[in-house]
């Protein structure tokens, strides 16, 4: 999958996470809060910040919001903003947009104005949410600890019908496979000899960089 152009609104403790982890995961990021600090403290772990009100529909249009594939509108408790800065995206054109919702009432009312996807943080992490955002193969990310996450992610082509120890899942990604799903079954603790079908779903267990590196291999 090639590099995708986001646009972080909301420079809040999850849209920091949020865009942080999509540029290193190798996007283009532009992140925008009216916050200088927030804008200050997130201009080295992305590729553009800019202190600006969102809600100023002439300014975010000299952005050229339009040629940005995903928009995440993550502002805070403030729900009118939040609304308006999603109507406004919508509005100049971008493909997909996500935003942050407070509650159930707020998410319903995003939803209306034609929000893809609406999150509630304290279901969400930020981290889990870009990984999901960047890569059509990793399902489902969970961080253990800053240094320790489990993923989600579908087989790609080159696995089907090896087993795990042709693919060499420890000694070529460095990562443990806690369970092989398919729609029928799950195999919980696969030994070495177990095959990967087409369809497969791994779950593996493994360090920050090793997950990363091999996300960068699947979205290749």
């Amino acid at each position: 999958m090639s590099n995708k152009q986001f646009v972080v609104i909301g420079l809040g403790r999850f849209g920091t996470s949020v865009a942080k982890t999509l540029y290193a995961l190798g996007n283009d990021v532009l992140a925008i809060d009216m916050d200088e600090d927030l804008v200050q403290e997130v201009s080295d772990s992305v590729t553009h910040a800019i202190q600006m009100d969102a809600t100023d529909e002439a300014a975010l249009r000299t952005l050229g919001i339009r040629n940005f594939d995903v928009a995440v509108v993550t502002i805070g408790s403030n729900i009118q903003a939040s609304v308006m800065v999603a109507l406004l995206v919508k509005e100049l054109g971008v493909k997909y947009i996500i935003a942050k919702g407070q509650s159930d009432l707020h998410a319903k009312v995003l939803y209306k104005i034609g929000v893809d996807r609406v999150i509630l943080p304290e279901k969400d992490m930020g981290v889990r949410v870009a990984h999901n955002l960047v890569s059509s193969s990793i399902l489902d990310y969970i961080e253990l600890s800053p240094d320790y996450s489990i993923m989600e992610i579908e087989t790609p082509k080159e696995w089907h019908n090896k087993t795990l120890r042709e693919i060499g899942m420890r000694t070529n990604y460095g990562i443990n496979v806690m369970a092989i799903k398919n729609e029928n079954e799950i195999n919980v603790s696969p030994k070495a000899e177990d095959i990967v079908y087409p369809n497969d779903i791994i779950v593996a267990i493994g360090s920050a960089d090793d997950l990363g590196k091999l996300e960068l291999i699947l979205n290749k």
